[in-house]
């Protein structure tokens, strides 16, 4: 496996000098407050043998997709960008055309909501919002799930609805690792997979977990999504720099590759999960 090249599919960036970002509060996420760029991430991507990334939004906020597909414009390390548009807005065509229009937008291969702070849980139903998925859809590019469990059945009815638009599920749906618990969030995953167009990233796990767990307490659920999806609907994502609150890069990369071998997985089935998969879903390299 240490031969095998790895498409890092889910990471962000911020620059609190640009702009706030809200959501870091509180002691837990203290280690967060401060800026994080690709030149934090670069050396420890390297040394892990990542090749590739996809950098994926962190808040609403219209300007930051401008400036993420700028940044991948001028670095070879960004493969692709998942950004934000208002997807209720009547005008979402022509917002995704504009985004493809400007420097970078080349790179753009999905968007992303924080469906996750959402109050209403059937938000993804909202006619307004399958108005802008079919946009989304109509532009070729793919839509990344971040959802709480409560929100995976409406995830599975917007998917169910629209066999055009490949949804990325990401964190496996933020399974509550950390009290142990696998249902209801079990079988939501599996009805979800059970959709041809859905996928889904081993991402954000060990910060979904209590503090110093590992392998054996990720195992349980890795192997829910692994039966679901099936190894060419995974990909690997570190959720960088969220993910150094619970391990540094390399450990979550690793612990990811234990995850795989312990899986049983062959050659091509782990090379599917660390840059096949993200590759061919998100179209990197075209």
């Amino acid at each position: 496996m240490s031969g095998l090249p790895i498409v890092d599919a889910h990471h962000h960036v911020w620059d609190l000098t640009v702009r706030d970002q809200p959501w870091i509060s509180g002691a837990a996420l203290a280690p967060l407050r401060r800026s994080f760029c690709l030149d934090d991430l670069r050396p420890a991507a390297e040394a892990a043998g990542v090749t590739a990334t996809v950098l994926v939004q962190t808040i609403t906020v219209a300007e930051e997709t401008p400036e993420f597909l700028a940044l991948a414009d001028g670095d070879p390390l960004v493969a692709g960008v998942v950004g934000w548009t208002d997807l209720t807005a009547p005008d979402v065509a022509d917002a995704l055309a504009r985004l493809r229009e400007l420097p970078g937008g080349d790179r753009l291969v999905g968007i992303r909501h924080q469906v996750q702070e959402e109050p209403d849980p059937n938000w993804l139903l909202r006619p307004d919002v399958r108005r802008g998925l079919l946009a989304v859809a109509g532009a070729g590019l793919v839509y990344d799930l971040v959802v709480k469990p409560h929100q995976l059945p409406a995830a599975i009815g917007a998917a169910a609805g629209l066999a055009g638009l490949t949804f990325v599920l990401d964190h496996l749906g933020k399974p509550p690792i950390a009290s142990g618990e696998l249902e209801p969030w079990a079988d939501r995953v599996r009805r979800l997979a059970a959709l041809p167009n859905t996928v889904a990233k081993f991402s954000g796990l060990l910060t979904e977990a209590a503090p110093g767990a590992g392998v054996d307490d990720l195992r349980p659920y890795v192997d829910v999504a692994m039966e679901a999806f099936g190894p060419h609907r995974l990909m690997f994502g570190s959720d960088w720099p969220v993910s150094t609150l619970a391990a540094d890069y390399g450990q979550t990369v690793d612990a990811t590759k234990e995850l795989l071998r312990l899986a049983r997985l062959s050659t091509s089935e782990q090379a599917a999960v660390l840059s096949g998969t993200a590759t061919r879903v998100y179209g990197l390299g075209r």
